[in-house]
């Protein structure tokens, strides 16, 4: 058998999750960024500068759809990628890479289809105005037809972490990353494209990083690599991909319809101006959440492998590390949004209106930031050992059985708090339930 590169059954645990999770925050930093200078180009285009922002706000959730596929796929198949790497079964998980890749086609064409011929009755649905709707609709457009790039980019990369390859893998996101911020300007300001040009310049640096990606995994530097002649879908191992991956789906799915059912909701207490609210508390938020993101990814390789490998004691020990890292980085994240929401919104919009808006309701959504740290680790270590049902459970449990009934019920005693109010609420509940069932279904048995 061909020597393993990335054993992770060997050395300390912590400093193998650290040499992932370094990149891997880098990578969702990098990521973060551009997404955020989107956003902040746009929220200076000029006039109608605020609806074109609300606009890209009424986009996300239509993102956030796109992203649940490539979870769908690359968060189903990696975890299992890694359990047989760890057991030894390298032709199994030579198939479970290549049959993924077959799906990311396959779901990346389907979408695009669906986006074109859907896109503005979705948009109306998600809360677009008259003002905003032909912003919203420049700008989907374009992402729906250049989504198969996306979709490689996020599936694929999964793999390249999942084998150990987390400098490869920020590579990934870096290389998007610098061309986006290179080339918004030029086609937001200088070719005078607006929201239309920063799609593009979204879709063109997704296409860049596809192609590196897709070319790490042809070569001789990767462990397991594609293999075309098995491409065919095998049902059986499908159905694992599909299974496991609909936790990440369904995560992605319901952050999605949160989005819809708060922009609509939001539209018909508030109007666009908290829409823009809520599109900025959403970009702050994914700004603190690269730490706890970083390592919850780092943990799931290393759990995964462990777990195949029959190391259970350091798959304990990788649980008890990332727990604590998690509570540590949110509560750090907590205070730092208590602090700096003036200057957090300030470099978004610099409308009096909107942060007057703003400033209260970020205090309100990030209350209790740190009980997400538990749902983290408890929907992590699930994933990492391929327990689809508990893990698709609790991605279900917090979204949908939680913030959504709350987002349309507290509006009629808190006006539209409600709204922002449903958040940490479901995040106090969601999380004890997630990593207490975690810890005594799955730790206590390790």
């Amino acid at each position: 058998m061909a020597e393993m590169k990335n054993d992770f059954s060997k050395g300390s645990i912590l400093s193998n999750m650290v040499s992932l999770a370094l990149p891997m925050t880098l990578a969702q930093l990098v990521n973060v960024l551009y997404n955020v200078i989107d956003r902040i180009y746009i929220g200076r285009i000029g006039g109608g500068a605020t609806l074109a922002l609300t606009a890209l706000g009424v986009c996300l959730p239509l993102i956030t759809m796109v992203t649940a596929f490539a979870n769908l796929v690359g968060m189903g198949g990696a975890p299992l990628f890694s359990i047989e790497r760890g057991a030894g079964r390298r032709d199994e998980a030579e198939a479970i890479l290549a049959n993924s890749f077959t799906l990311l086609i396959i779901l990346s064409v389907l979408l695009t289809v669906f986006g074109e011929i859907f896109k503005t009755p979705l948009l109306r649905l998600l809360g677009a105005s008259d003002d905003t709707l032909p912003y919203a609709v420049s700008y989907i457009r374009i992402y729906f037809i250049g989504n198969i790039f996306v979709m490689m980019t996020l599936g694929l990369n999964s793999f390249i972490n999942a084998e150990g390859f987390g400098k490869i893998g920020m590579m990934t996101v870096v290389i998007g990353a610098a061309l986006n911020i290179i080339l918004d300007p030029i086609f937001i300001f200088l070719f005078g494209m607006g929201v239309s040009g920063a799609a593009l310049a979204t879709i063109i640096s997704q296409f860049a990083s596809a192609v590196w990606t897709f070319r790490f995994l042809h070569s001789s530097k990767a462990d397991i690599v594609i293999n075309y002649k098995k491409l065919k879908l095998a049902s059986r191992r499908v159905k694992r991909i599909l299974a496991l991956g609909l936790s990440g789906f369904t995560m992605a799915v319901t952050n999605s319809l949160v989005s819809m059912v708060c922009n609509s909701t939001l539209q018909r207490c508030g109007g666009d101006l908290y829409i823009g609210a809520m599109t900025i508390i959403n970009s702050v938020r994914e700004i603190f959440s690269m730490p706890v993101t970083g390592f919850s990814h780092s943990s799931q390789p290393i759990i995964g492998f462990n777990y195949g490998a029959g190391e259970y004691g350091r798959v304990k020990q990788a649980i008890r590390y990332l727990s604590i890292i998690l509570i540590v980085c949110t509560t750090a994240a907590w205070a730092a949004i208590s602090i700096l929401p003036h200057f957090l919104i300030g470099i978004f919009s610099d409308d009096p209106e909107l942060i007057a808006v703003g400033v209260p309701s970020m205090h309100i959504y990030f209350f209790g930031f740190f009980m997400m740290a538990l749902q983290f680790a408890g929907q992590s270590t699930f994933t990492a050992l391929g327990k689809s049902k508990q893990s698709m459970f609790f991605s279900v449990f917090r979204k949908v059985i939680i913030v959504i009934p709350l987002t349309l019920l507290l509006p009629h005693w808190f006006g539209v708090n409600g709204v922002f109010i449903a958040e940490p609420v479901s995040n106090f509940i969601g999380g004890a339930a997630c990593f207490t069932t975690m810890m005594l279904t799955v730790y206590k048995k390790l």
